[in-house]
């Protein structure tokens, strides 16, 4: 724990100077409170008792103080409500955008297990909480020990007997404090991993929602998340049920000790041990102690939910990326495009059977391969192999000679460009999502690269033509539409390597025939690698490739592989 919260103090690091005037005027603040009851103690006590003119001359300067002293306390309240919120809105954005960050580097491996509305519970309200934590925790901290201190101080002052009576109830306060603290822990993390769930299970039912609609199972979805809903609710009520005996029990606590002083002060007061005018100030003073003591039970909570979102942040950016850079990395330039894979075997982490067994293939520069065979022979993983989405269990991917593990990570994958079935567009502008392949190209650029990818003429006939709003991951183009805007993305980055996977499957022939155009025309001297569902489109091919559980069965063009009447004369045949 000492290493978490370490880490967690380094983010007031590049606001340290705020954090200081935050702690500087939540101090000034608090010994305020702490004087005002002194000066009313002074009037009750020496001043009522001269003469009237002089009593009123006194009381209308010491009140003149008191309004001073008030504009001062107001004053550093509003300090630390506004600046103080803006150092935590900084600390939130800081953390933020380095969850954010570490996202991007984590492999195709980590995403495969986890839920996009986890992963959203974890960058937003888990950090709305921490920043809470980092803003309110320090000031209330320091304030409520300023006051709890300051007014101990004050109190043994006046009368020893009735602090003892006073902070006899502490230790039982802490007691009790400690108590419900390890279970309200428990209970807060629950919630966090509840709503976590139902996030990801409202993604899940948005982002399908027209699978949903079709076939008419909004009532089956509903069933299902109130299955999750009352899991929630289950875990709130469970955490309310510590949260009301934490607060009402220290609640109660607090409230006694009023009454034990008051009881206590009566019974001394009568003995002639203290005055009325010490009990009155002792009681402003009793207000000062307690109210700090309610502050610090709210801080408990805060730091239950605070640091419960942090200990999620700290697993999430602990998780260390499984595909990086190696130390000397070197970039790729100038490349050619040969790609070789040398007694190349892979299996996922989270399955040990394996999926490609000693592949060896050699590629020259601007060839055009296509993948072909049943599901599950591993094409697509093949092709995943060469940008390094997952790292090869033995032997080695090569381009131009140079093993692609040892090529910065970037600049490999901006030599490659991926055309695949399932089209993800951002929301946003056709101009935005084609820019996205080069996000400094000009306007004419990526009209150039629309052109040449059959774009150009629906794009003019949409509303706003490149400016034209495309709606959540595209919803308001057809699949051919959606698909000739990812083939113009990769027409403007330009790469010297491609791969098609299944980018026409998904199409009626109609648009599959555009499409096929386009991507014939974006392959031309280029080194391709083509996944082919529909044969017929890959009957151009230099070398087709026949792939099996086992390795590569057949390779060879389209003509040679018909004459062998093997496994791709088959697969043509029921194709066809």
């Amino acid at each position: 724990m000492g290493k978490k919260l370490k880490k967690l103090a380094s983010y007031y690091k590049p606001y340290l100077p705020l954090f200081l005037a935050d702690m500087f005027f939540a101090i000034l603040g608090a010994g305020v409170t702490l004087v005002i009851p002194l000066i009313v103690r002074y009037i009750t006590d020496k001043v009522i008792v001269l003469e009237a003119q002089a009593a009123l001359d006194k009381i209308s300067a010491l009140g003149l103080m008191m309004l001073g002293l008030v504009a001062l306390e107001c004053f550093c309240n509003y300090f630390i409500a506004n600046y103080g919120h803006v150092m935590g809105a900084k600390i939130e954005f800081d953390m933020r955008a380095e969850i954010f960050g570490h996202y991007q580097k984590l492999s195709f491996s980590f995403f495969n297990n986890q839920k996009v509305g986890q992963l959203m519970s974890r960058i937003t309200s888990d950090l709305f909480d921490i920043s809470e934590l980092l803003h309110h925790g320090p000031e209330d901290l320091v304030i409520s020990l300023i006051k709890i201190i300051g007014s101990f101080v004050i109190l043994i002052n006046i009368d020893v007997k009735l602090t003892l009576v006073a902070f006899a109830f502490v230790p039982v306060m802490l007691v009790y404090a400690a108590y419900f603290n390890t279970r309200m822990k428990r209970a807060f993390k629950r919630n966090r991993v509840k709503i976590a769930d139902i996030n990801s299970q409202i993604e899940d039912n948005l982002s399908g929602i027209r699978v949903v609609k079709s076939f008419a199972n909004e009532e089956m979805e509903l069933e299902k998340f109130q299955e999750g809903n009352q899991g929630f609710l289950a875990a709130k009520k469970n955490s309310y049920l510590y949260m009301a005996g934490y607060h009402s029990g220290l609640g109660a606590l607090t409230t006694m000790i009023t009454i034990a002083v008051l009881a206590a002060g009566a019974v001394l007061i009568t003995k002639e041990q203290v005055s009325v005018t010490d009990l009155i100030t002792f009681l402003l003073y009793i207000n000062t102690f307690t109210e700090p003591v309610k502050k610090l039970i709210n801080f408990t909570e805060q730091f239950q939910n605070g640091y419960t979102g942090y200990e999620r942040f700290m697993e999430m950016m602990a998780i260390v990326p499984d595909i990086e850079d190696r130390p000397g990395a070197a970039e790729l330039k100038n490349v050619k495009g040969d790609i070789s894979f040398e007694d190349v075997s892979f299996h996922y982490e989270e399955n040990t059977e394996t999926v490609l067994h000693h592949i060896n293939l050699a590629v020259k520069a601007g060839s055009y391969i296509a993948l072909v065979g049943s599901s599950g022979a591993g094409k697509s993983t093949l092709c995943s192999l060469i940008p390094r989405f997952y790292d090869v269990t033995q032997g080695a991917v090569k381009i131009d000679g140079t093993d692609v593990r040892d090529i910065q990570l970037k600049s490999l994958r901006s030599q490659i460009g991926i055309v695949q079935q399932d089209v993800y567009l951002f929301v946003g502008t056709v101009m935005d999502n084609i820019r996205y392949g080069r996000p400094g190209a000009t306007r004419e650029e990526v009209i150039e690269a629309a052109q040449n990818a059959n774009a150009h003429d629906f794009i003019m006939a949409l509303p706003n033509g490149y400016d034209t709003d495309i709606g959540q991951r595209g919803v308001k183009l057809s699949g051919g539409q959606k698909q000739r805007l990812s083939i113009a993305r990769v027409f403007l980055k330009n790469p010297p390597i491609l791969i098609f996977d299944e980018a026409t499957s998904a199409l009626d022939n109609e648009s599959e025939k555009v499409v096929q155009e386009s991507l014939e025309k974006l392959a031309k001297d280029r080194t391709t690698f083509v996944i082919a569902h529909r044969l017929s489109t890959i009957r151009n091919a230099q070398k087709i490739l026949v792939l099996t559980e086992t390795g590569i069965e057949e390779e060879g063009t389209h003509k040679e592989l018909l004459q062998k009447n093997g496994m791709y004369a088959k697969l043509y045949s029921d194709g066809k």
